[in-house]
């Protein structure tokens, strides 16, 4: 039997870099949103994105102060900066018991993680940085939602830090971006990834497979598009239903039938067969496993997903 090639997960990428391993920490600050939600591009968020508007529970549950780049001051920044560092802490004792890691990444990851002023990105930021063992920063915005002049920040701390930015990609159909409400459009998309890239940044692109009225070949042609922006790294995502979006009402009504495991799981095998060696995986797959998803029932079981991968990843040569 041939020996299977390794595919360069993010793992595997950070350990050639730094020579063990390196976790990402991901942190969730209240009073970060989304021009797609507070109605700068677009009402009611991306399809797929469970958002206040559409339940009263989250309604309830809703910080009153959202951030935007328009504000003069950030009267909350302090109480930001204390969620940073309880956040990193928890995890990263966590992780030190339990593994034993003590390099990290600190992830920037829910809603829009530049849309902010730029003070109190700068803030939360070196703050992040500033903690003991931690290497780096990646951040998970919109293309839509960077500037020349965050790019220039984020430049500025590459020269002696790991910065990533991720960008949610999706898909590089304007018609799909259209019928899932993303309020950003190809080209907008492709010309920030570009200057990221062009100011030296590591880019992350995250992609999903099965969007309403995609097919495989659709699916395809974004991440061959994908590849040829020169991204440094993709997270594959399936799209699947949850209570409160969207995408809801079109599941309810028989408008949205998910992609079927099957067909998901080819379309991320064909994918890595052609990415290129030195573009890292950063995730296969996502789930969630409570009464919140409505569709499809194997998006619960993100681990036997996994294990279905890697199966099928290794009848083509490859070990992930």
């Amino acid at each position: 039997m041939n020996e299977l090639k390794n595919v360069l997960t993010i793992g595997r990428y950070f350990k050639n870099k730094f020579g063990e391993k390196v976790y990402k920490v991901p942190i969730s600050i209240s009073g970060f949103t989304c021009p797609n939600i507070d109605g700068t591009v677009a009402k009611g968020g991306c399809s797929f994105c469970e958002n206040d508007s559409f339940s009263p529970n989250l309604q309830e549950k809703k910080t009153k102060f959202k951030l935007n780049p328009r504000i003069n001051e950030n009267p909350y920044l302090d109480n930001q900066l204390k969620q940073l560092e309880l956040q990193f802490n928890a995890t990263k004792q966590r992780l030190g018991n339990k593994s034993g890691t003590k390099k990290f990444i600190v992830y920037f990851q829910s809603f829009t993680n530049t849309y902010a002023p730029f003070d109190t990105l700068k803030a939360l930021y070196e703050k992040a940085l500033s903690f003991d063992n931690v290497i780096g920063l990646s951040i998970g915005t919109r293309t839509d939602c960077v500037t020349d002049e965050i790019l220039d920040y984020l430049k500025e701390l590459s020269k002696d830090k790991e910065i990533w930015i991720e960008y949610g990609i999706q898909s590089f159909y304007d018609e799909t971006l259209e019928t899932i409400n993303r309020g950003d459009n190809v080209e907008n998309m492709k010309y920030w990834i570009r200057r990221s890239k062009e100011k030296g940044l590591n880019v992350c692109g995250h992609l999903i497979y099965g969007l309403p009225n995609e097919t495989q070949e659709m699916m395809l042609e974004t991440f061959k598009q994908a590849v040829e922006l020169d991204v440094d790294s993709v997270k594959f995502h399936p799209l699947y239903v949850v209570k409160n979006t969207l995408l809801t009402n079109e599941f309810r009504k028989g408008r949205f039938t998910p992609i079927s495991e099957e067909l998901y799981i080819d379309t991320v095998v064909k994918s890595i067969v052609d990415l290129p060696s030195h573009i890292s995986v950063q995730r296969i797959t996502a789930g969630i496993n409570d009464d919140s998803l409505l569709s499809p029932d194997w998006c619960r079981d993100k681990h036997t997903q996994m294990k279905k991968i890697r199966l099928a990843l290794e009848e083509v040569g490859f070990n992930y």
